[in-house]
């Protein structure tokens, strides 16, 4: 990923976990094309054992694991590893997606995928994690329109200022947190609203329809504000 300006020496290191062979070969071939390093493990223990000693900017992995199910290994990685991690499974169930992403997963794709897809999910989850270790917590935040000082609280688009209730300034700062990150319906109530309000998806859909109204042009076709169909949402940050 040598586009990127953080890009280390040699390019970024990719752990990709999958057992099958023809997969695995597939990845491993895409991957240094486009100048990242690859290591490869085909078991969870094997994954979480090189991740440990690789410490890899980025994990691809697979579900389906012999071992251990993917949506088990996250969790475990999680413990530590701050990198993102991209799913990629033939699972097509949104249950699959909901639990992986909950679990800690960063973007999931799902089998068949085309390669550019593939790359330009990377690039993203890269970017993200490179944007939060340079930016601080606070200060001001843009994207493309959108210009939030998250000191002042004070949020401005196409230059006005836009007023936002208590609640939906807490939503919007939550998806900057995670910028370009899908996040879970029930991440996101967790975050915003607390453990007492999972079961509340209505309360998300409100003030999500509130946010698109004063921030998008086209509210009905949101261009900042996305939608992971049946999953969550997305605040898309262009590179």
């Amino acid at each position: 990923m040598t586009d990127l300006l953080s890009a280390p020496p040699g390019g970024y290191q990719i752990l990709v976990v999958e057992d099958d062979e023809q997969m695995r070969r597939f990845l491993r071939v895409t991957l240094r094309v486009n100048n990242y390093r690859v290591y490869e493990a085909t078991t969870a223990a094997e994954a979480l054992a090189i991740a440990q000693a690789r410490r890899p900017d980025l994990i691809v992995l697979d579900l389906g694991l012999p071992d251990l199910d993917g949506t088990k290994l996250v969790p475990q990685l999680r413990a530590w590893y701050k990198g993102p991690i991209v799913v990629v499974s033939a699972r097509h169930q949104e249950n699959d997606k909901i639990q992986a992403l909950d679990a800690g997963a960063d973007d999931y794709l799902t089998k068949p995928f085309g390669t550019g897809e593939l790359l330009a999910r990377m690039r993203a989850a890269l970017r993200t994690t490179v944007r939060q270790a340079q930016e601080p917590d606070q200060g001001v935040f843009e994207a493309g329109e959108l210009r939030v000082d998250r000191d002042r609280h004070e949020v401005a688009v196409r230059g006005q200022s836009v007023k936002l209730t208590p609640l939906e300034y807490r939503l919007l700062h939550t998806l900057i947190k995670h910028a370009g990150k899908v996040l879970t319906r029930q991440q996101l109530l967790r975050e915003v609203w607390g453990e007492a309000h999972l079961d509340e998806a209505h309360y998300l859909r409100v003030y999500m329809s509130a946010l698109r109204r004063k921030l998008e042009l086209d509210p009905a076709r949101p261009k900042l504000l996305l939608t992971e169909q049946n999953v969550g949402y997305r605040l898309f940050v262009d590179g």
